[in-house]
C-alpha cells in the first residue's frame, strides 16, 4: 500500500475546501515500456484499495485483469476510512479530527482527487477504467471529465444519476445512524450501533428475494422466532461495524446521492455524449438497486457502448460475485483486449 499526499488547497463542488488530503492506493504489476497497460479499478461504497482481495475472481494471477500483464491501480476514495482523508482525519486548521464538520463530498470531488493521483503517478492514459456501483459512477464521471485520458470503460451495475429509490435507501440508513444517540457526540465510535442497522437495511437493496429464499429459509417449520434471516441480518451488520465507521458511511452515501452526470452539463444525455472511451456496460438481471434500465440508458447514450446482461441470483451484489460471467464478457469483447499491449 502507498499514500499519495496532496498538500495544496483542494476546492470542492460544495464551495468548501480541504487543506490537503491523503489517498491510500495499491498498485499491482508493472507499467510496461509503452505505458499502455494501465487498468484502473474504482471500488464500491465500503470497499478499499485492495481490489485483488474483494474482486479476487476477476483480478489476480491468471485472472482477466492480471498483474503479470497489466499495471493495476486502485485508490481508496476520498472520504473513506481505509487510509484516505475522511472525517476521523486531523483537520490541519484545528489539529483535531473533523468529525461531523467534514465537508460534503460529491463523486466529482472524489474523481478529481483520483485524477491528481493519476498525474502524480505520471499516467497519461488509462487503457481500461473499470468500476461497479458507486465505483462505476466515478468511472463515468472520470470519462466525462477526462475524455482523452480513459480509452476503455467497463461499467457494472451503475447509472448516470442516482435514483430517488437509491437516495431513499441511503437516507433510511442515515436515519438509523442519526437515531443512535451516540451520533451526536464527536467521538471516533459515534453512530456505530446505527451503522449496524444501516448495513442491514442496505443489504436488502444489495441482494434479491430469490437469494434470501434460497439461502435463508428455515427448514424447521416449527420455528416462531430466531429465524435464519434474522441472524443473517445481525451478522452482516456486525461485520461492517468491525471494519468501517459511521462517519465514512455518512459521507460516502451522500456522495452517491449527489451523483448526476448531467448537473451543469445540459442533462445526462449531453454529458454521456462527451465520453470518448469505448464502453462495455454490464447489468445484473435481478438488481433492484441499480435496475438494468439504468445500464441500458448508459449504453444507449454513450457513443460506442455495448450492453451485456448477466443472470444472477444475488441481485446488485452479482457484480462482485459473478466474476466468471464478467470475465467471459470482457474476454469476448475483443476491442478491449486488443488495446492492452503487454510487452
Amino acid at each position: 500500500m502507498s499514500t499519495f499526499v496532496h498538500q495544496g488547497l483542494y476546492s470542492l463542488e460544495s464551495g468548501e475546501s480541504l487543506h490537503g488530503f491523503n489517498i491510500e492506493y495499491k498498485t499491482l504489476g508493472k507499467l510496461n515500456s509503452k505505458r499502455n497497460n494501465v487498468v484502473w479499478v474504482c471500488h464500491a461504497l465500503t470497499a478499499n484499495a485492495e481490489a485483488d482481495d474483494w474482486w479476487e475472481g476477476l483480478i489476480g494471477n491468471g485472472q482477466a485483469i492480471d498483474p503479470a500483464k497489466h499495471f493495476i491501480v486502485c485508490a481508496n476514495m476520498l472520504g473513506s476510512c481505509y487510509g484516505s482523508t475522511h472525517a476521523l482525519s486531523i483537520n490541519p486548521d484545528t489539529q483535531h479530527p473533523y468529525y461531523h464538520k467534514f465537508p460534503i463530498l460529491t463523486n466529482r470531488d472524489i474523481v478529481g482527487a483520483m485524477d491528481l493521483l493519476r498525474q502524480h503517478l505520471s499516467i497519461e492514459k488509462i487503457q481500461v477504467c473499470i468500476g461497479g456501483s458507486m465505483g462505476g459512477q466515478q468511472a463515468i464521471e472520470w470519462a466525462i471529465i477526462q475524455p482523452d485520458v480513459i480509452e476503455n470503460l467497463v461499467l457494472l451495475a451503475t447509472n448516470a444519476r442516482h435514483s430517488a429509490w437509491g437516495i431513499a435507501f441511503n437516507e433510511s440508513q442515515r436515519m438509523a445512524i442519526e437515531n443512535d444517540h451516540s451520533w451526536q457526540q464527536p467521538t471516533p465510535t459515534a453512530g456505530m450501533a446505527g451503522l449496524k442497522v444501516a448495513r442491514s437495511i442496505a443489504l436488502l437493496s444489495y441482494r434479491h428475494y430469490g437469494v434470501y429464499k434460497a439461502t435463508q429459509t428455515d427448514q424447521d417449520t416449527s420455528k416462531i422466532e430466531n429465524f435464519k434471516a434474522t441472524s443473517y441480518q445481525e451478522y452482516q451488520g456486525k461485520k461492517l461495524q468491525k471494519r468501517f465507521n459511521a462517519y465514512a458511511y455518512w459521507t460516502l452515501s451522500k456522495a452517491m446521492d449527489s451523483h448526476n452526470v448531467g448537473r451543469g452539463r445540459g442533462g445526462e444525455k449531453a454529458a454521456l455524449a462527451r465520453i470518448k472511451a469505448r464502453t462495455v456496460v454490464i447489468g445484473v438481471d435481478t438488481d433492484v438497486l441499480f435496475p438494468v434500465s439504468e445500464q441500458k440508458f448508459l449504453a444507449a447514450h454513450i457513443p460506442q457502448a455495448q450492453y451485456y446482461e448477466i443472470q444472477s441470483l444475488y441481485g446488485h451484489d452479482g457484480f462482485l460475485i459473478e466474476t466468471s460471467k464478467i470475465t467471459e464478457i470482457i474476454q469476448q469483447t475483443n476491442y478491449l483486449n486488443n488495446t492492452l499491449i503487454y510487452n
